[in-house]
């Protein structure tokens, strides 16, 4: 019997009025990554271990799992979420970024104790937040 239960995948996508290098910049540095989400030590290599800063939840370990500069970074966070940042170039001046937060099982428990199934809708709710607001505000500011 298999009782896994997969939640749907997180995805959030935005044009943003900028070009795709300064949008992979903002993306798939440490420093950009600490300007529009979290502070991080992030280092862009594949299997590079690297920390999010995750204020109240405490520190997620990371792991590099992809880099195709400037069109794709993911890595795996903590015990079971993936992440996936996709860029597309739709002109010299816009991209397009896509968010998808992967590796959601509704019987699973977060490393800070929490149901994937609870957790689940905070973060969509977040992501709305940070990349609907957040990034833009920064990659098309600065």
């Amino acid at each position: 019997m298999n009782t896994e239960e997969t939640l749907q995948d997180i995805r959030k996508t935005i044009v943003l009025q900028a070009p795709i290098d300064k949008v992979w910049k903002t993306v798939a540095t440490s420093e950009g990554i600490a300007s529009w989400w979290m502070p991080n030590t992030f280092v862009a290599v594949v299997g590079k271990q690297f920390i999010l800063h995750a204020a109240q939840f405490g520190d997620s370990p990371c792991i590099v799992t992809d880099i195709e500069p400037p069109y794709r970074l993911g890595f795996d966070w903590g015990k079971d979420w993936h992440l996936e940042f996709q860029l597309k170039q739709l002109s010299d001046t816009t991209t397009e970024f896509t968010l998808i937060h992967s590796g959601w099982d509704a019987n699973t428990m977060t490393e800070f104790g929490q149901p994937h199934s609870i957790i689940h809708s905070i973060m969509n709710g977040g992501w709305d937040s940070i990349v609907q607001d957040k990034l833009p505000s920064i990659v098309e500011q600065s």
